[in-house]
């Protein structure tokens, strides 16, 4: 018959002098954060776009007249090199999560942070944050700049309203990053998803064009030519009509393309949630 056992003997358990709190979203959206401004590719895309937007826009104001703000909002000029620049957030979002498939690292993400919904909201909530940030700033810059060189002989045609549309604008391009996120994450192929961004965006309007050719098709071909990438930003930066049969400034698009990245984003957590890695 054995005696009391000894507690002396026992090996206790191990307390870490360290604090550790419950790991939460705000931990997650650190890490991101750490990562995006620790790669060369955001500085790379970033950058690129806002020269793009920037440089094209203020070249665009120094060919213009002040007259040409009576019909046309002061933030116009930045449109035509958004309408390049979006290229550049577009490859971010799809960067922002496949370059660490391409790399491995997605698996010491996972192992360090097994809930891959709140790695996935992180991702979404920091990028879509930076995104908006930067292609917000952009176009300020050459709104501002176009208020203060051509400005002053319209100023009474110009107002609030306009800058409201310009923020639309960059809300509708961060909407494409953000898209563009959802697709990286569900192709976990940096070349793929760049792919398929680009043709959601160019090849609308060319294959509107080529179905409006035929009479059967022409429906069809004028609904793609009036909601896509390009018409959409034109008309939410308050541009008249160009004959596409919308009128500016409508919500119709920001709605459609919510509905998009939606349900990508959605599909991202499930797919995500369900593979191994």
């Amino acid at each position: 018959m054995t005696g009391p056992t000894n507690t002396a003997d026992q090996p206790k358990s191990y307390s870490s002098p360290l604090p550790t709190p419950r790991p939460h979203l705000g931990h997650a959206v650190a890490s991101e954060w750490t990562k995006m401004i620790s790669v060369r590719s955001t500085v790379w895309t970033l950058g690129s776009m806002v020269l793009l937007v920037v440089g094209i826009g203020v070249l665009a104001v120094s060919e213009t007249r002040s007259t040409d703000y009576q019909e046309v909002p002061l933030t116009a000029p930045a449109l035509f090199g958004l309408l390049v620049g979006q290229i550049s957030v577009m490859v971010l979002g799809v960067l922002t999560i496949t370059s660490e498939y391409g790399t491995g690292m997605i698996r010491t993400t996972f192992t360090a942070a097994p809930d891959r919904a709140r790695v996935l909201t992180a991702k979404y909530l920091v990028f879509a944050t930076v995104a908006f940030l930067a292609v917000a700033g952009s176009v300020a810059l050459v709104g501002l700049s176009s208020a203060i060189l051509r400005g002053g002989a319209a100023s009474g045609h110009h107002g609030s309203g306009e800058w409201a549309r310009a923020l639309s604008g960059c809300f509708y391009v961060t909407l494409l990053g953000v898209l563009a996120l959802a697709v990286g994450a569900m192709l976990r192929h940096s070349a793929g998803a760049i792919a398929v961004m680009l043709g959601l965006v160019t090849l609308p309007p060319v294959i509107g064009g080529m179905l409006s050719m035929w009479e059967s098709m022409a429906p069809l071909g004028s609904a793609i030519l009036r909601y896509n990438a390009p018409v959409a930003l034109m008309q939410l930066f308050g541009l008249p009509d160009a004959g596409t049969g919308a009128s500016p400034g409508t919500a119709t698009h920001l709605l459609l393309l919510l509905l998009v990245a939606g349900a990508a984003v959605a599909g991202s957590y499930v797919v995500v949630g369900r593979r191994d890695v």
